[in-house]
């Protein structure tokens, strides 16, 4: 048996023999496996019998096509070795697809306002060989879609408080409510906590990170308590406005929002006691890649030429162009809330 696999081994074995062979396994027939894999059927029997040659064992009875004890053997090895190759395939392509000459960037609803669509035209500008692209990122991938890879960059609120993640804080703006136009408390100016922490607010799914839905929900402000639940749910600004313009719950935004989200039906008013907020670029921890280093970097020095959302006085708190010695980070873990209300 030794001496086989050795000289299975030497001879190599063609993955296209193995592909014909699960083929004929799976199909029972060799002309339909022919088919499958788009060959001719003397191919495919050909590859079957090299394989038995290299094997030294037959792997199927012909009348009826059936494997043998020894075909139902290797049935498990082979497509092992298939699936081990098809993965690696796969990742290769992968990792050629988000080479070092991609900038993967995800943007949740409209990003840090006038700044996202700056930073990225900068970062086009100075590196035109990079292919970047750009993705839109729901409530619910506040966290994940930076930790899971899916993109190098992420344009998000509020900050991330996480210890993989690495935030640069780019805008702080006040915070409204988006409510329905015929509300009662549609025609004011401005409001109050008070006036707007008894509103139903849409629902965010269980899994959306805590950060987000007490930065949503004005969970400081409400001692910790859920808002009042909606009947509908949302994961995206659209979603939001849709069920607030149907009367079916609040949302609550930067200020910001107003100027990217007009919907017919709905209303953002200012809460002029809460606390301002942040608008950031997350990054992952420790991730020295210059294409995201430049993009922090452009991020940060652009930012103070859209400080009309800075705080009061128009002061950046914690500033926009700290280098990566003074950079704030954000440390800590990350929960998942049960439920919640929503915005942008």
């Amino acid at each position: 048996m030794a001496y086989l696999a050795w000289r299975a081994y030497r001879q190599g074995v063609d993955l296209r023999r193995l592909a014909s062979f699960l083929a004929v396994a799976e199909e029972g027939h060799f002309g339909r496996a022919a088919a499958r894999l788009f060959l001719s059927p003397p191919a495919v029997t050909a590859h079957v019998q090299q394989l038995e040659r290299e094997l030294g064992v037959p792997l199927f009875e012909r009348a009826p096509v059936r494997l043998t004890p020894a075909g139902h053997r290797f049935l498990g090895h082979a497509r092992g070795l298939v699936d081990a190759a098809n993965a690696a395939i796969t990742d290769m392509a992968d990792l050629a697809e988000h080479s070092d000459d991609t900038l993967r960037v995800g943007v949740m609803g409209h990003g840090s306002a006038e700044l996202t669509p700056a930073v990225i035209s900068a970062f086009r500008h100075l590196r035109p060989q990079v292919r970047l692209t750009l993705e839109a990122l729901t409530f619910t991938e506040h966290t994940s879609a930076l930790l899971e890879h899916r993109v190098d960059v992420a344009f998000v609120r509020p900050a991330v408080t996480d210890e993989r993640v690495t935030v640069d804080v780019l805008t702080t703006e006040a915070r409204i409510v988006v409510i329905p136009a015929h509300s009662e408390l549609a025609a004011a100016g401005e409001l109050r906590l008070a006036d707007v922490l008894d509103l139903p607010f849409v629902a965010l799914p269980p899994h959306t990170p805590r950060p987000f839905t007490d930065y949503l929900y004005f969970t400081e402000a409400r001692g910790g308590e859920a808002p009042r639940p909606g009947p509908d749910h949302a994961v995206t600004p659209q979603e939001v406005l849709m069920s607030v313009a149907a009367g079916r719950g609040a949302g609550s935004a930067l200020s910001s929002f107003a100027r990217f989200y007009r919907w017919p039906g709905t209303v953002c008013v200012p809460v002029v006691d809460a606390p301002w907020d942040h608008s950031v670029l997350a990054t992952r921890t420790g991730d020295r890649d210059p294409h995201v280093q430049l993009f922090r970097g452009l991020a940060r020095s652009l930012a103070p030429r859209f400080a009309s959302g800075a705080g009061p006085g128009g002061a950046h708190p914690l500033g926009g162009q700290q280098d990566d010695r003074d950079q704030r980070d954000h440390h800590a873990d990350a929960g998942t809330a049960p439920g919640g209300a929503v915005g942008d």
